[in-house]
């Protein structure tokens, strides 16, 4: 007697559709933000250690944490699973990259120089986010192959998304984020040394407070803004 499938072999056949076209849609995301991602945490840390070096600082570039070479700067967990996960899971985009060593010895004046240092990072990310915006701006106006044409215009608005994001996220005043070294270097010495106690536990801190979407109020505000400038780009293509 020949085997029948019925609608169990039609269920199962659904099912696997199902499955290779939620692989093909997480492939298709991981093209579109990889590229942004590794460009956002590679020109953070970049700028974080060219202000270093004007402050006085050559740590970095001494390790050879100038380079624009991403593998240089990769964080096998903050780079590539935390964001890989998140993007698969459909959460809030967030990462980093390896922390540009500083010698705080070597800073000409190392309070107001690592407040710099700390700002450098964030400003970098919104010039990019500035930067994806054009790029936006210029693809909305060709008329070339659709597929490549939308492709490109998908990773010009993650750009924008991811930098601002990223941008906030490092603001936040928690340590050993750049928000925390800003915060740190506006406090009273007395308070100092209190408040980077609190950095061995830093990040574990800010994954939690992200995993139970407790940074909602940082992500909404970063998230319009990124709609704003997408909107404003689209509006000088038309």
């Amino acid at each position: 007697m020949a085997p029948q499938c019925g609608h169990d072999g039609l269920v199962c056949f659904d099912k696997k559709r199902v499955q290779a076209l939620d692989l093909y849609q997480f492939l298709y995301r991981i093209s579109i933000w990889a590229i942004p991602v590794l460009c956002a945490s590679t020109l953070h840390e970049v700028a974080h250690g060219w202000s270093a070096r004007c402050c006085g600082d050559r740590t970095a570039e001494l390790l050879g944490r100038l380079s624009l070479n991403p593998l240089r700067h990769i964080d096998l967990m903050g780079t590539v699973i935390v964001p890989a996960l998140l993007l698969g899971f459909h959460g809030p985009l967030i990462g980093w990259a390896k922390p540009v060593p500083v010698s705080t010895r070597a800073l000409r004046n190392p309070r107001w120089s690592m407040l710099l240092i700390a700002l450098a990072g964030p400003a970098a990310n919104v010039a990019m986010a500035l930067l994806w915006c054009g790029v936006l701006a210029v693809v909305a106006r060709l008329s070339g192959e659709v597929t490549l044409v939308n492709w490109v215009a998908s990773m010009a608005q993650a750009g924008i998304v991811i930098n601002l994001v990223l941008a906030a996220f490092n603001l936040l005043p928690i340590p050993p984020l750049d928000g925390g070294r800003v915060l740190g270097a506006l406090l009273p010495e007395s308070w100092r040394g209190k408040f980077e106690k609190v950095e061995p536990i830093g990040l574990v801190l800010v994954l939690g407070l992200s995993a139970l979407d407790l940074l909602r109020w940082l992500f909404g505000p970063a998230q319009r803004a990124a709609g704003v400038m997408i909107n404003t780009a689209f509006g000088a293509s038309a």
